[in-house]
């Protein structure tokens, strides 16, 4: 009886059919682009800490080559001792991304030592928390330069010999902030919007010579890195707000969940991969009711801490030199957990 309906409804059957179609397709895709890291040589910048060194250490265990860089030495030192316990080739290298001498010997020194790149993770990042009224075009600028401008020219330097040899995997870690701009971090939204666009068209345009670009859009994640946030307006509230929203369960996600879907969606070559149920939430209420979530942002924004008076005067201070009893409280456990256990300390 069932059967018998089903074949007399046509435009179900049809709908049916190609839902079918559609997944047989992505079934093969996923099958035919399934990547192994085992013996290949995958760059983490910004792998010293925090997402970077969780994605390191996932990637060691899977038997990959690695080459991490950062700016802080020390850190350095310490993620690829532990690194190296994974008995993988690890190359450290202290390197700011965004001058072009130190990003191109790094990337000679990676072929030369580790040997051609045949993954690409552009992790490496800056955050600043603070109302509009009290960033500068200096904040913009340092945002553009390491979140957007750093990942694009590190893509062209691997970009052509991955062509070349017709296989390469690039994953630009963007944010839920490059989707649905949030308020008090719009530096870092803008510059995040950015990559995620470029990121998408060069997915398109990259593709037919067997490289796939995958763009990532995390949630909040729990790595410990609020530490490492630059702090403008009230700085005491402003730390607070960003560190305890960085610790709550439900809203953060863990650095290792997120790392494992990082790495889950490069292997199988996919476009875009957001995480975290909020963050997924919201994106797609943003996509069909843009204008409701604005009206949600403007909310939200009346909770956050009012702008300091001093306006683009007001100073920038790191999140470290904040601490507070209440972002040292049990409402910040696990994002304290999480700093100890990825060099964030």
């Amino acid at each position: 009886m069932a059967t018998t309906q089903l074949m007399t409804n046509k435009p179900l059957l049809w709908s049916l059919l190609g839902v079918g179609a559609a997944l047989a397709v992505r079934h093969v895709q996923r099958t035919n682009r399934r990547f192994d890291f085992s013996g290949k040589t995958v760059v983490v910048t910004g792998g010293a800490r925090g997402l970077g060194l969780v994605l390191a250490r996932q990637l060691a265990q899977e038997g990959a080559r690695l080459a991490i860089c950062s700016r802080t030495q020390h850190q350095l030192d310490a993620a690829a001792a532990e690194l190296r316990a994974y008995n993988v080739p690890v190359l450290a290298y202290r390197c700011d991304l965004t001058d072009a001498n130190q990003r191109e010997a790094f990337f000679t020194t990676v072929r030369n030592t580790v040997g051609p790149v045949d993954v690409l993770i552009n992790n490496a990042g800056v955050i600043l928390a603070g109302p509009y009224a009290n960033t500068t075009d200096a904040d913009f600028e340092e945002a553009m330069n390491i979140n957007f401008w750093a990942a694009y020219h590190t893509c062209n330097a691997v970009l052509p010999d991955m062509q070349r040899r017709r296989s390469g995997r690039i994953v630009n870690v963007a944010s839920f902030g490059g989707k649905v701009s949030v308020p008090h971090l719009l530096p870092y939204s803008a510059s995040k919007f950015a990559l995620v666009g470029y990121s998408e068209g060069l997915r398109a345009e990259v593709a037919r010579d067997n490289v796939f670009v995958t763009t990532i859009c995390p949630g909040l994640i729990r790595t410990g890195s609020p530490r490492q946030a630059l702090v403008r307006g009230q700085h005491e509230k402003e730390y607070a707000w960003f560190k305890i929203g960085d610790s709550l369960p439900g809203l953060a996600v863990s650095a290792e969940s997120v790392a494992a879907e990082i790495i889950d969606a490069c292997r199988y070559g996919e476009a875009e991969r957001i995480i975290s149920i909020p963050a997924k939430l919201a994106g797609a209420i943003h996509g069909l009711l843009p204008g409701l979530v604005a009206d949600v942002s403007s909310w939200v924004n009346t909770l956050l801490p009012d702008p300091a008076p001093d306006g683009h005067a007001n100073p920038r201070r790191m999140g470290k030199k904040l601490e507070t009893p209440i972002t040292q409280s049990l409402l910040t456990v696990l994002t304290d957990e999480a700093a100890a256990q990825n060099n964030e300390y």
